[in-house]
C-alpha cells in the first residue's frame, strides 16, 4: 500500500510539475510576444518621429492686378461739359431761350386746360335755369362756371332784352376777345424758337472765325489749331436747334388745344343761340 501510495504521489508530483512548467512556458512566450509587440510599436513610433514629414510648399497664387474701371460720366454730366465747350456768351443764351419758353409754355397749357368747359352739362343747366328761374338764374349758371364758353354766354345773357341779332353780335365780338386771350403768350413762344438756332449759328460764325484765326496765328492748317474752334461752332449750333425743337413741339400743342377750344366755342354758341330762341318763343 505504501508503495502505491507513493507511486501515485510521485505520479501526481510530477504531473504538477508538467502542468507548472507548461504554464510558464505560455506565460514567457505570452511575455515574449507582448515585449515584442511593443518593441515594433515603438520602433514604429519612432520610425514615425525620425521620418521628415514632407511639407507640400503651396505656390503663392498670384495677385491678379485690379482693372480700375473709370466710371462714364452722367447725362448731366456730359450736358455741364458741353455747355462748357461751346462757350458760356452762347451757350447761356440759348439756354436763356429755353428757359424762358418753356415758362411761356407750362403757363399757356395749364391755363387752356383749366380753360376746357364741359359745355354738355353747361348748356343743360343753362336749359333748367331758363326754364325755372329765367334769365337772372341763367346769368348766375354762367357766372359761376370758369372758362371763355361761359363768358360768352354771359355777355350774350346781358344781350338778350335787345334781341336774338345782338346775342348773336355780342357772341361773335366777345368770343375774339376770348380768342386773343387764348392766344396770349404765344408770339413770345414763336420768337424763341427763331432765335435759338439763329444764336446757334452765330456762335457757328463767330467759332469759324476764331479756328481761321488761329490758322493764321500758326501759319498752319493742322488739325490741332482749328479743332477748337469747330467744336465750339457744332456745339452751339446743336444746342440752338434742340431748343428750337423742344418749343416747336410745345408750341403745336398750344396751337392745336387753342383750336380745339375755339370750335368748342362756336359750336356751343350755335346751340346757345338755339336755346335762346326757343326760350324767347316758349316766353311768348
Amino acid at each position: 500500500m505504501k508503495r502505491i501510495f507513493a507511486f501515485l504521489m510521485l505520479l501526481g508530483f510530477l504531473t504538477l510539475g508538467n502542468s507548472w512548467t507548461a504554464t510558464a512556458q505560455e506565460d514567457l512566450t505570452n511575455d515574449n510576444t507582448t515585449e515584442a509587440v511593443d518593441s515594433s510599436a515603438v520602433v514604429e513610433e519612432d520610425s514615425t518621429a525620425t521620418e521628415p514629414v514632407e511639407e507640400e510648399v503651396v505656390a503663392p497664387a498670384p495677385i491678379e492686378e485690379e482693372e480700375v474701371i473709370e466710371a462714364e460720366p452722367g447725362f448731366h454730366q456730359q450736358v455741364k461739359t458741353k455747355f462748357i465747350e461751346g462757350g458760356w456768351e452762347f451757350m447761356g443764351a440759348v439756354l436763356l431761350c429755353l428757359i424762358l419758353g418753356l415758362a411761356i409754355a407750362i403757363e399757356r397749357i395749364i391755363t387752356l386746360n383749366l380753360a376746357t368747359t364741359n359745355t354738355d352739362k353747361l348748356l343743360a343747366n343753362l336749359e333748367k335755369a331758363l326754364t325755372e328761374g329765367g334769365v337772372e338764374a341763367a346769368k348766375e349758371v354762367t357766372k359761376n362756371t370758369k372758362g371763355p364758353v361761359a363768358s360768352i354766354f354771359t355777355q350774350g345773357l346781358m344781350r338778350l332784352d335787345e334781341g336774338i341779332e345782338m346775342v348773336e353780335k355780342s357772341i361773335i365780338s366777345y368770343g375774339s376777345v376770348e380768342m386773343g386771350k387764348l392766344e396770349k403768350g404765344l408770339v413770345w413762344v414763336s420768337l424763341f424758337i427763331s432765335l435759338a438756332p439763329m444764336l446757334g449759328f452765330m456762335g457757328t460764325v463767330i467759332g469759324m472765325i476764331g479756328a481761321f484765326d488761329a490758322i493764321q496765328a500758326a501759319g498752319d492748317i493742322s488739325p490741332t489749331v482749328v479743332a477748337g474752334g469747330i467744336k465750339v461752332a457744332l456745339l452751339t449750333t446743336v444746342a440752338g436747334l434742340i431748343v428750337g425743337v423742344i418749343l416747336q413741339v410745345f408750341y403745336n400743342y398750344l396751337i392745336s388745344k387753342i383750336d380745339s377750344l375755339v370750335n368748342t366755342m362756336e359750336d356751343s354758341s350755335i346751340s346757345f343761340v338755339d336755346l335762346l330762341v326757343h326760350y324767347n318763343q316758349t316766353k311768348k
